[in-house]
């Protein structure tokens, strides 16, 4: 972990425990307009403006969380009284307001298991059935794979900066850190891809390039059109398997700190979102279940009055 600093005249504010992705965030995002600003000249209004700029060229993830960073940093001024008061009081922004996702049915998950070229098929089970995010599949290694144990650790991610370069850092929350189990029944699929494209070394990356160079998802993301094409679902992101996966173990009646410890959130918000979907779904099996219960005692009905 790098602290992030924001230099401004002859002073400078850091914030520390943020990943090297916050770093891009800050050259890319806050970099450009506030790099060169004294911070105590950063009003609410420049803060409104910068945005709603960034809102016209950047998705609203993207834009939230470098909203997030930005006020942090300013945080830190105000506790440092460099500043009295935090300019960045937009109400919401740093939460993305992102359209809840259907979930896809397992058949569908299979179809795009079969779609899937064998090198990366263990990518697309484990996505699912870990409910890995993809920097912490490209940044899994061979030892904290344990088959035998049926467990995968999570101890690393792998990210790509916007120049291309693959960094290597540690989860962003202790949370990150975990031990998941894996079902069963995908444990001969994970021992078959071990045996033939893995890294041998033990601290070989479990998933790699055709030329056994570390996974980019850029890369990855040519041959994810196709499949997502070929199976009928031109808008699936490679992270709705990791929703499938979510999704399941909620409604399976997993507990909310079940569930934190499972998906490496150290916040309640995710899992209880997939705790409430569970509990609707469940109402909708309930008044299924309650409906054909009605239908078979009106057969019974009718047929003992003769109608």
């Amino acid at each position: 972990m790098l602290p992030i600093v924001l230099p401004y005249g002859w002073r400078v504010v850091a914030v520390h425990g943020v990943q090297d992705a916050d770093g891009e965030c800050l050259k890319n995002h806050l970099g450009p307009t506030f790099g060169k600003w004294n911070i105590a000249d950063i009003r609410e209004a420049d803060v409104r403006r910068w945005r709603k700029e960034r809102l016209g060229g950047v998705g609203q993830s993207t834009v939230a969380k470098a909203y997030q960073l930005l006020k942090s940093v300013l945080a830190t001024a105000v506790d440092d009284e460099l500043i009295r008061r935090n300019p960045c009081r937009i109400k919401g922004a740093g939460m993305p307001d992102t359209p809840e996702r259907n979930m896809i049915p397992l058949a569908k998950v299979a179809e795009i298991l079969n779609a899937t070229p064998q090198r990366y098929r263990a990518l697309v089970l484990l996505g699912t059935f870990a409910s890995l995010r993809w920097g912490e599949l490209a940044g899994l290694r061979r030892a904290n794979l344990d088959l035998d144990a049926g467990v995968v650790r999570v101890v690393g991610t792998l990210a790509e900066l916007n120049g291309g370069k693959l960094v290597e850092s540690s989860p962003k929350s202790r949370a990150g850190r975990r031990v998941v189990a894996i079902p069963t029944e995908i444990i001969p699929d994970l021992r078959t891809h071990l045996e033939n494209f893995a890294q041998a070394a033990d601290d070989g990356f479990v998933f790699v390039g055709p030329k056994g160079a570390m996974l980019r998802r850029s890369g990855f993301s040519r041959m994810w059109n196709r499949i997502r094409t070929k199976v009928g679902l031109p808008d699936l992101h490679f992270q709705d398997l990791r929703h499938v996966g979510n999704t399941l173990a909620a409604s399976t009646g997993a507990s909310l700190r079940e569930l934190m410890t499972r998906m490496g959130h150290s916040s309640t918000r995710a899992a209880l979102i997939y705790q409430h979907a569970s509990q609707d779904r469940d109402k909708l099996i309930v008044k299924a279940l309650g409906e054909a219960w009605q239908v078979a005692r009106t057969e019974k009905i009718d047929k003992a009055n003769g109608t």
